[in-house]
């Protein structure tokens, strides 16, 4: 039997819990941090103790930002999204986790996704926890800086775009409307914890699934990695579909490395309706 078709067999039995990373949205046109469209890319994400603690760096963060996100707001679901929605539908995929933040699951129809990472859709002020849409913040920095253009020559998934230090010196960030205090995207930066209540939700998703089903990351990140590890310490089997290898590689009972689009695209045709 190929790993296919084992695959095919596994997902079929149900109780499927997705674990999603960024290697699933490469096909929209955002880019992943450690395969092969991210690979010899280097990176500086913004930290949570920088973040709040410089306002030069969140002038730097905002700048990129404002820039990254028109590159966000354009990418649509691609065959791999929609075919975890589909298998959603079906009633084998019990629940998705994903690491990404940029909402396509949601986009190509599945409903109930936890967002282990949170999501650039959402603004929360850091002084009342007031949460606003960020096409508003969008709105409101553009009409801040007007006549402010920049092209971006690198857009990372949590969509900070690269850009010269000359065009962030003058930029102007906004505060909260209401009480004034820092925004900042609903994102977990490094250095800042997933919310305990969440974390508890997908330890318990894991221990419980019939296959956890891991799409398009390498785990080589703590947050999504344990989760691995707790399904295989709870005789949980383990199937991971990405391009390379992956740090959970041991604990999977099946690994694939396959574009994810066409695979799941595939799989789907392989499932009863």
């Amino acid at each position: 039997m190929s790993p296919f078709d084992l695959l095919a067999d596994m997902v079929a039995d149900g109780g499927v819990v997705v674990l999603s990373g960024a290697g699933l949205s490469t096909e929209s046109g955002i880019p992943d941090y450690r395969g092969p469209s991210g690979r010899r890319r280097p990176s500086s994400p913004m930290t949570y103790q920088d973040f709040t603690g410089s306002a030069a760096a969140r002038r730097r963060y905002w700048a990129r930002s404002h820039l990254g996100w028109r590159h966000i707001e354009r990418a649509r679901p691609n065959p791999g999204h929609r075919a975890v929605a589909r298998l959603q539908e079906l009633g084998l995929v019990s629940a998705i986790i994903t690491q990404n933040v940029d909402g396509l699951h949601q986009e190509a129809g599945a409903g109930d996704v936890i967002e282990l990472h949170g999501s650039l859709y959402r603004v929360r002020c850091l002084s009342c926890g007031e949460r606003t849409p960020r096409a508003r913040l969008d709105a409101r920095l553009s009409a801040a800086n007007p006549g402010w253009a920049a092209d971006a020559t690198q857009v990372n998934p949590d969509g900070d775009a690269s850009l010269d230090d000359s065009l962030i010196d003058g930029f102007a960030v906004v505060d909260c409307e209401g009480c004034g205090g820092l925004l900042k995207p609903d994102v977990i930066f490094f250095g800042e914890n997933v919310p305990p209540p969440r974390v508890a939700e997908c330890y318990t998703l894991s221990e419980r699934a019939g296959l956890l089903l891991v799409l398009g990351s390498s785990l080589t990140v703590l947050s999504g990695y344990r989760f691995v590890r707790h399904a295989a310490r709870h005789a949980v089997p383990v199937a991971i579909v990405n391009q390379g290898a992956t740090r959970g590689d041991e604990h999977a009972r099946l690994t694939l490395d396959a574009p994810l689009g066409d695979t799941l695209t595939n799989l789907v045709s392989r499932c009863p309706t």
